[in-house]
Protein backbone atom coordinates (compact mmCIF):
# COMPACT_ATOMS: atom_id res chain seq x y z
CA UNK A 1 0.00 0.00 0.00
CA UNK A 2 3.01 2.50 0.99
CA UNK A 3 4.39 1.83 -2.39
CA UNK A 4 1.97 1.97 -4.39
CA UNK A 5 0.86 5.43 -2.80
CA UNK A 6 4.13 6.76 -3.28
CA UNK A 7 3.64 6.32 -7.19
CA UNK A 8 0.40 7.75 -7.00
CA UNK A 9 1.53 10.58 -5.16
CA UNK A 10 4.54 10.91 -8.09
CA UNK A 11 2.03 10.69 -10.38
CA UNK A 12 -0.99 13.23 -8.92
CA UNK A 13 1.87 15.39 -7.83
CA UNK A 14 2.25 16.33 -11.61
CA UNK A 15 -1.04 16.98 -12.53
CA UNK A 16 -1.22 19.57 -10.54
CA UNK A 17 1.69 22.33 -11.71
CA UNK A 18 1.09 20.95 -15.63
CA UNK A 19 -2.72 21.60 -15.10
CA UNK A 20 -2.02 24.78 -13.44
CA UNK A 21 0.15 26.53 -15.99
CA UNK A 22 -1.63 24.81 -18.92
CA UNK A 23 -4.99 27.10 -17.74
CA UNK A 24 -3.09 30.25 -16.39
CA UNK A 25 -1.22 30.34 -19.48
CA UNK A 26 -4.51 29.96 -21.94
CA UNK A 27 -6.85 32.11 -20.07
CA UNK A 28 -7.49 35.87 -20.60
CA UNK A 29 -5.08 37.98 -18.22
CA UNK A 30 -8.48 40.22 -17.05
CA UNK A 31 -10.36 37.54 -15.35
CA UNK A 32 -7.36 35.08 -14.90
CA UNK A 33 -7.61 35.49 -10.66
CA UNK A 34 -11.63 34.29 -10.92
CA UNK A 35 -10.61 31.31 -13.33
CA UNK A 36 -7.42 30.64 -10.70
CA UNK A 37 -10.16 30.31 -7.99
CA UNK A 38 -12.83 28.58 -9.82
CA UNK A 39 -10.35 25.78 -11.16
CA UNK A 40 -8.31 25.53 -7.25
CA UNK A 41 -11.99 25.51 -5.65
CA UNK A 42 -13.05 22.61 -7.81
CA UNK A 43 -11.47 20.42 -5.19
CA UNK A 44 -14.42 20.97 -2.90
CA UNK A 45 -16.51 19.63 -5.36
CA UNK A 46 -14.82 16.53 -5.94
CA UNK A 47 -15.01 15.88 -2.15
CA UNK A 48 -18.73 16.05 -1.99
CA UNK A 49 -18.69 13.41 -5.02
CA UNK A 50 -16.37 11.38 -3.24
CA UNK A 51 -18.53 11.58 -0.06
CA UNK A 52 -21.36 10.85 -1.98
CA UNK A 53 -20.00 7.67 -4.01
CA UNK A 54 -18.77 6.42 -0.31
CA UNK A 55 -22.27 6.83 0.96
CA UNK A 56 -23.95 5.25 -2.20
CA UNK A 57 -21.17 2.09 -2.57
CA UNK A 58 -19.19 1.28 0.05
CA UNK A 59 -21.77 -1.18 1.42
CA UNK A 60 -21.54 -2.50 -1.76
CA UNK A 61 -17.40 -2.37 -3.00
CA UNK A 62 -15.99 -1.55 0.29
CA UNK A 63 -12.51 0.29 0.18
CA UNK A 64 -10.80 -1.47 -2.85
CA UNK A 65 -14.00 -0.58 -4.86
CA UNK A 66 -13.75 2.80 -3.74
CA UNK A 67 -9.78 2.68 -4.85
CA UNK A 68 -10.69 1.49 -8.09
CA UNK A 69 -13.46 3.95 -8.45
CA UNK A 70 -10.98 6.78 -7.88
CA UNK A 71 -9.01 5.97 -10.80
CA UNK A 72 -11.24 6.22 -13.18
CA UNK A 73 -10.78 10.72 -13.30
CA UNK A 74 -7.46 9.94 -14.07
CA UNK A 75 -8.56 9.04 -17.78
CA UNK A 76 -9.39 12.37 -18.51
CA UNK A 77 -5.67 12.60 -19.34
CA UNK A 78 -6.62 10.99 -22.59
CA UNK A 79 -8.77 13.90 -23.38
CA UNK A 80 -6.02 15.93 -22.43
CA UNK A 81 -3.57 14.46 -24.39
CA UNK A 82 -5.09 14.17 -27.69
CA UNK A 83 -7.68 17.15 -27.65
CA UNK A 84 -6.08 20.38 -26.03
CA UNK A 85 -3.81 22.13 -27.22
CA UNK A 86 -0.75 23.65 -25.37
CA UNK A 87 -1.01 27.56 -24.83
CA UNK A 88 0.14 29.93 -27.80
CA UNK A 89 2.80 31.55 -25.62
CA UNK A 90 4.96 28.39 -24.45
CA UNK A 91 4.49 27.12 -28.11
CA UNK A 92 6.22 30.55 -29.06
CA UNK A 93 8.57 30.23 -25.64
CA UNK A 94 10.03 26.98 -26.68
CA UNK A 95 10.46 28.16 -30.44
CA UNK A 96 12.46 31.05 -29.40
CA UNK A 97 14.75 28.79 -27.51
CA UNK A 98 15.66 26.84 -29.69
CA UNK A 99 15.88 29.49 -31.91
CA UNK A 100 18.38 31.34 -29.74
CA UNK A 101 19.85 28.13 -28.76
CA UNK A 102 18.71 28.79 -25.45
CA UNK A 103 17.15 25.94 -24.02
CA UNK A 104 16.50 25.84 -20.00
CA UNK A 105 17.55 21.70 -19.77
CA UNK A 106 17.88 22.21 -15.56
CA UNK A 107 14.80 24.65 -14.70
CA UNK A 108 14.79 23.43 -11.37
CA UNK A 109 17.88 25.39 -10.60
CA UNK A 110 17.34 28.32 -12.75
CA UNK A 111 14.99 29.66 -10.15
CA UNK A 112 17.66 29.30 -7.35
CA UNK A 113 19.47 31.55 -9.44
CA UNK A 114 20.72 35.02 -8.51
CA UNK A 115 17.56 37.19 -9.22
CA UNK A 116 15.05 34.61 -8.65
CA UNK A 117 16.09 32.99 -5.51
CA UNK A 118 14.66 35.54 -3.55
CA UNK A 119 11.15 35.28 -5.07
CA UNK A 120 11.32 31.69 -5.13
CA UNK A 121 12.26 31.60 -1.41
CA UNK A 122 9.11 33.78 -0.40
CA UNK A 123 6.87 31.99 -2.85
CA UNK A 124 8.15 28.79 -0.87
CA UNK A 125 7.43 30.58 2.75
CA UNK A 126 3.59 31.34 1.35
CA UNK A 127 3.14 28.16 0.06
CA UNK A 128 4.42 26.46 3.20
CA UNK A 129 1.91 28.71 5.34
CA UNK A 130 -0.66 27.82 3.25
CA UNK A 131 -0.25 23.99 3.57
CA UNK A 132 -0.21 24.44 7.32
CA UNK A 133 -3.29 26.34 7.44
CA UNK A 134 -4.73 23.96 5.27
CA UNK A 135 -4.33 20.85 7.31
CA UNK A 136 -4.93 22.25 10.48
CA UNK A 137 -8.75 23.59 9.52
CA UNK A 138 -9.22 20.14 7.75
CA UNK A 139 -7.15 17.35 8.56
CA UNK A 140 -8.55 16.68 12.29
CA UNK A 141 -11.88 18.38 12.30
CA UNK A 142 -13.93 15.70 11.77
CA UNK A 143 -11.78 13.72 14.53
CA UNK A 144 -12.29 16.61 17.06
CA UNK A 145 -15.82 16.47 16.58
CA UNK A 146 -15.87 12.41 16.99
CA UNK A 147 -13.36 12.08 19.93
CA UNK A 148 -13.36 15.05 22.12
CA UNK A 149 -17.36 16.09 21.48
CA UNK A 150 -18.64 12.70 20.34
CA UNK A 151 -20.74 13.88 17.79
CA UNK A 152 -22.73 11.11 15.80
CA UNK A 153 -21.71 10.34 11.99
CA UNK A 154 -24.05 12.78 10.85
CA UNK A 155 -23.65 15.35 12.73
CA UNK A 156 -19.48 15.24 11.82
CA UNK A 157 -20.97 15.42 8.20
CA UNK A 158 -22.99 18.39 8.57
CA UNK A 159 -20.37 20.98 9.06
CA UNK A 160 -17.83 19.84 6.94
CA UNK A 161 -20.24 18.95 3.99
CA UNK A 162 -21.92 22.55 4.11
CA UNK A 163 -17.99 24.12 4.38
CA UNK A 164 -16.63 22.75 1.33
CA UNK A 165 -19.63 23.80 -1.10
CA UNK A 166 -19.16 27.49 0.48
CA UNK A 167 -15.48 27.20 -0.07
CA UNK A 168 -15.83 26.30 -3.45
CA UNK A 169 -18.44 29.57 -4.30
CA UNK A 170 -16.05 31.75 -1.73
CA UNK A 171 -12.79 31.17 -3.98
CA UNK A 172 -14.74 32.00 -6.86
CA UNK A 173 -15.70 35.24 -4.87
CA UNK A 174 -11.94 35.89 -3.92
CA UNK A 175 -10.88 35.11 -7.22
CA UNK A 176 -13.31 38.20 -8.13
CA UNK A 177 -11.89 40.05 -5.77
CA UNK A 178 -8.31 39.26 -6.68
CA UNK A 179 -9.14 40.64 -10.45
CA UNK A 180 -9.71 43.93 -8.97
CA UNK A 181 -8.16 44.43 -5.99
CA UNK A 182 -4.88 42.08 -6.14
CA UNK A 183 -3.90 38.76 -5.48
CA UNK A 184 -2.20 39.52 -2.27
CA UNK A 185 -5.08 41.29 -1.13
CA UNK A 186 -7.48 38.51 -1.92
CA UNK A 187 -5.24 36.06 0.24
CA UNK A 188 -4.57 38.34 3.18
CA UNK A 189 -7.81 39.80 3.42
CA UNK A 190 -9.88 35.81 4.18
CA UNK A 191 -6.31 35.07 6.55
CA UNK A 192 -6.48 37.62 8.88
CA UNK A 193 -10.40 36.83 9.16
CA UNK A 194 -9.81 33.24 9.27
CA UNK A 195 -7.57 34.12 12.66
CA UNK A 196 -10.59 35.44 14.00
CA UNK A 197 -13.05 32.88 13.36
CA UNK A 198 -10.98 29.62 14.06
CA UNK A 199 -11.53 30.00 17.92
CA UNK A 200 -15.46 30.40 17.64
CA UNK A 201 -15.87 26.98 16.33
CA UNK A 202 -12.60 25.43 18.31
CA UNK A 203 -13.48 26.04 21.82
CA UNK A 204 -16.99 25.63 22.27
CA UNK A 205 -19.30 22.21 21.87
CA UNK A 206 -22.62 24.21 20.65
CA UNK A 207 -23.39 22.38 17.98
CA UNK A 208 -25.24 25.58 16.04
CA UNK A 209 -22.29 27.64 16.72
CA UNK A 210 -19.69 24.79 15.46
CA UNK A 211 -21.77 24.69 12.25
CA UNK A 212 -22.23 28.42 11.44
CA UNK A 213 -18.85 29.16 12.24
CA UNK A 214 -16.84 26.40 10.13
CA UNK A 215 -19.20 27.70 7.36
CA UNK A 216 -17.42 30.95 8.00
CA UNK A 217 -14.37 29.66 7.90
CA UNK A 218 -15.37 28.05 4.66
CA UNK A 219 -15.58 30.99 3.42
CA UNK A 220 -12.77 32.72 4.71
CA UNK A 221 -9.84 30.19 6.25
CA UNK A 222 -11.06 27.77 3.71
CA UNK A 223 -11.00 30.12 0.48
CA UNK A 224 -7.55 31.89 0.96
CA UNK A 225 -6.02 28.88 -1.65
CA UNK A 226 -8.50 30.54 -4.84
CA UNK A 227 -4.76 32.16 -5.92
CA UNK A 228 -2.57 29.30 -5.94
CA UNK A 229 -2.85 28.41 -9.69
CA UNK A 230 -2.69 32.50 -11.00
CA UNK A 231 -0.12 33.55 -8.27
CA UNK A 232 2.58 31.03 -8.74
CA UNK A 233 2.20 31.11 -12.31
CA UNK A 234 2.60 35.03 -12.81
CA UNK A 235 5.27 34.98 -9.89
CA UNK A 236 7.65 32.94 -12.74
CA UNK A 237 9.08 33.13 -16.34
CA UNK A 238 7.39 30.70 -19.31
CA UNK A 239 10.57 28.62 -19.28
CA UNK A 240 10.22 27.56 -15.66
CA UNK A 241 6.65 28.23 -14.99
CA UNK A 242 5.55 24.73 -14.60
CA UNK A 243 8.95 23.62 -12.55
CA UNK A 244 8.42 26.74 -10.45
CA UNK A 245 4.91 25.97 -9.29
CA UNK A 246 5.54 22.51 -9.07
CA UNK A 247 8.19 22.75 -6.40
CA UNK A 248 6.96 25.75 -4.01
CA UNK A 249 3.79 23.50 -4.27
CA UNK A 250 5.05 20.16 -3.26
CA UNK A 251 8.08 21.27 -1.03
CA UNK A 252 4.86 23.15 0.55
CA UNK A 253 2.84 19.28 1.05
CA UNK A 254 5.73 18.21 2.84
CA UNK A 255 5.06 20.97 6.18
CA UNK A 256 1.66 20.28 5.22
CA UNK A 257 2.00 16.58 5.55
CA UNK A 258 3.77 17.21 8.92
CA UNK A 259 0.86 19.04 10.44
CA UNK A 260 -1.41 16.16 11.69
CA UNK A 261 1.57 14.16 13.43
CA UNK A 262 2.50 17.28 15.44
CA UNK A 263 -1.05 18.41 16.51
CA UNK A 264 -1.33 14.82 17.52
CA UNK A 265 1.59 14.97 19.36
CA UNK A 266 0.95 17.91 21.73
CA UNK A 267 -3.05 16.04 22.16
CA UNK A 268 -1.88 13.23 23.53
CA UNK A 269 1.08 14.44 25.44
CA UNK A 270 0.20 13.05 29.09
CA UNK A 271 0.12 9.68 27.71
CA UNK A 272 3.95 10.13 26.74
CA UNK A 273 4.59 11.11 30.29
CA UNK A 274 5.20 14.59 30.13
CA UNK A 275 3.02 15.86 33.11
CA UNK A 276 1.24 18.53 31.00
CA UNK A 277 -2.44 17.87 30.78
CA UNK A 278 -4.33 16.36 27.44
CA UNK A 279 -5.35 19.31 25.26
CA UNK A 280 -7.18 17.52 23.30
CA UNK A 281 -7.38 18.46 19.64
CA UNK A 282 -9.51 22.32 19.41
CA UNK A 283 -6.67 23.97 21.18
CA UNK A 284 -3.72 22.53 19.18
CA UNK A 285 -5.74 23.27 15.64
CA UNK A 286 -6.38 26.84 17.07
CA UNK A 287 -2.77 27.56 17.05
CA UNK A 288 -1.82 25.61 13.40
CA UNK A 289 -4.58 27.81 11.85
CA UNK A 290 -3.98 31.12 13.65
CA UNK A 291 0.35 30.79 13.14
CA UNK A 292 -0.12 29.62 9.81
CA UNK A 293 -2.24 32.39 8.51
CA UNK A 294 -0.19 34.95 10.70
CA UNK A 295 2.46 33.26 7.98
CA UNK A 296 0.27 33.55 5.10
CA UNK A 297 0.03 37.46 5.97
CA UNK A 298 3.80 38.05 6.21
CA UNK A 299 5.00 36.21 3.21
CA UNK A 300 2.45 37.63 0.90
CA UNK A 301 3.51 41.01 2.82
CA UNK A 302 7.45 40.39 1.45
CA UNK A 303 6.08 39.26 -1.60
CA UNK A 304 5.68 40.88 -5.41
CA UNK A 305 1.63 41.83 -6.63
CA UNK A 306 0.91 40.22 -9.59
CA UNK A 307 -2.22 41.55 -10.83
CA UNK A 308 -3.07 42.08 -14.17
CA UNK A 309 0.45 40.73 -15.50
CA UNK A 310 0.49 39.14 -18.50
CA UNK A 311 2.30 36.13 -19.72
CA UNK A 312 4.64 36.44 -22.37
CA UNK A 313 6.87 34.29 -24.33
CA UNK A 314 9.98 36.14 -24.27
CA UNK A 315 13.10 34.61 -23.10
CA UNK A 316 14.01 35.91 -19.64
CA UNK A 317 16.21 32.88 -18.13
CA UNK A 318 19.65 33.27 -19.33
Amino acid sequence: MFLFRALLGIGMGAEWPAGAALAMETWPTRSRGFMSGVLQGSWGLGFLLSSAVYGLFYDMLGWRGMLWIGILPAFAVIYVRFLVKEPKVWVENRRLQRLHNREVHAPLFSIFKRGMLGNTLTACWWMASIFVVYYSIWAWFATHLQKDLHWTAAQVATPIAIANLVAFLAMGFWGWVADRLGRRSAMIIPAAIAVVVAPFYLLTSDFTLIVMCFLLQGLFGGAIYSQLPSYLCERFPTEVRATASGFCYHQAAIFGGLVAPILTFFTIQRDLGLGIPTLGLGIPMLAGTVIGALSVICALLLSPETKGRVLVSELVVA
